[in-house]
């Protein structure tokens, strides 16, 4: 495969939220519908239970948050991708900002308890700073939430950005049924997994299908009937121009706990998501597809493990094919730099392939 095919293939995105929001829960299903785990784990404080995949330091797991920026990779439907799990606490958000520098895209979660709130904001208006294209995932959709419009309301009122239902929740809270693709005209009934550890069994049809009208009452399929209609009456249309500009957040609504709604949205991220995209350097404009090897350094990580005087740099490749044990200049001091090689990991911030390293 050419190296242009190679980039277009490439992904490379961040997890937004506020704490609790539901983030790095998310990332752990998004490894589970990419096939990287087969039984998904959940942040906990409990003890002899599993922490999740991403969450590996002992802080972490005591307090059930990302503290630090853990790289995940796996393959999908063609795809490699690399996720970014973001610390989303407000003490450690200066490793996000880093972070940010180095994705082309990102996932902001918001409870749709909640909705808005302070932090999400805060790491919005980075992205929009930096142009960043915003997909949503509204998350806990079976719990008591706040009615859908008022969310999407709020998204274009507080942050500002104008928003598309890519499918539509089909009731909340005990109710939440599944979700309507908006896209596709489809619906998609769920059906609840023990802990939400395996992929959630999925029932897809039209909206007039009888299995449908079985399993929903007649009040929730007259209501999201309603709704459905009324959002076709609005007239907005799906632009990916818009999206890939900054201007618009594709919207999904979803449960990351019980996998409800994760899979729509990593098909649908993939689908409009951009690949790689072309950086500044000192005025010069590198392509990813550049043959030659280029890429910065965003985040220094060191004494992480208690047992070794451990320091690991991870870079972001701008252009050009990363091989294990090359030899690179550092433009700054003209030193040759030798990019050792080690074992990808998912429990620790070690990922010596592909785009991140």
């Amino acid at each position: 495969m050419s190296l242009s095919n190679q980039v277009k293939k490439r992904r490379t995105f961040a997890i937004i939220s506020h704490p609790d929001a539901g983030k790095t829960t998310l990332t752990e299903k998004l490894l589970l519908y990419g096939g990287a785990v087969q039984l998904a784990g959940s942040v906990t404080a409990r003890k002899n239970q599993r922490a999740s995949t991403s969450d590996w330091m002992e802080l972490e797991r005591k307090r059930g948050i990302s503290v630090s920026s853990t790289v995940l990779q796996f393959e999908y439907e063609g795809f490699s991708i690399n996720l970014l799990d973001t610390p989303g606490h407000k003490d450690f958000s200066e490793d996000t900002y880093r972070v940010l520098t180095a994705v082309d895209a990102v996932v902001m979660v918001v409870d749709a308890g909640k909705g808005i709130e302070s932090q999400t904001k805060k790491l919005f208006e980075v992205c929009r700073q930096r142009g960043i294209p915003i997909f949503t995932f509204i998350n806990k959709c079976d719990r008591p939430a706040r009615d859908p419009l008022s969310l999407l309301d709020e998204l274009e009122k507080v942050l500002g950005i104008q928003s598309y239902p890519v499918n539509w929740p089909i009731g909340t809270g005990v109710d939440f049924k599944g979700v309507y693709d908006r896209l596709s005209s489809s619906v998609n009934l769920f059906e609840r997994t023990a802990g939400g550890v395996y992929r959630a069994p999925v029932s897809i049809g039209s909206f007039s299908d009888p299995f449908v009208k079985e399993r929903l009452d007649e009040a929730l399929y007259d209501s999201v009937s309603e709704e459905l209609e009324m959002l076709e009456l609005a007239g907005a249309e799906f632009s990916e121009e818009s999206v890939l500009a900054g201007e618009t957040t594709p919207v999904f609504f979803g449960s990351a706990m019980n996998n409800f709604g994760v899979k729509l949205l990593l098909d649908g991220f993939l689908k409009f998501s951009p690949p790689p995209q072309p950086r500044q350097s000192e005025g010069d404009l590198i392509l990813p597809d550049d043959e030659n090897f280029t890429a910065f350094i965003f985040k220094i990580q060191a004494n992480m493990d208690p047992r070794h005087r451990d320091r690991i740099a991870f870079i972001r490749i701008c252009s050009g094919k990363f091989e294990r044990d090359m030899n690179i200049i550092h433009p700054h001091t003209g030193k040759k730099v030798r990019l050792s090689s080690s074992p990808v990991s998912y429990t620790h911030l070690t990922l010596p392939t592909s785009d991140l390293v």
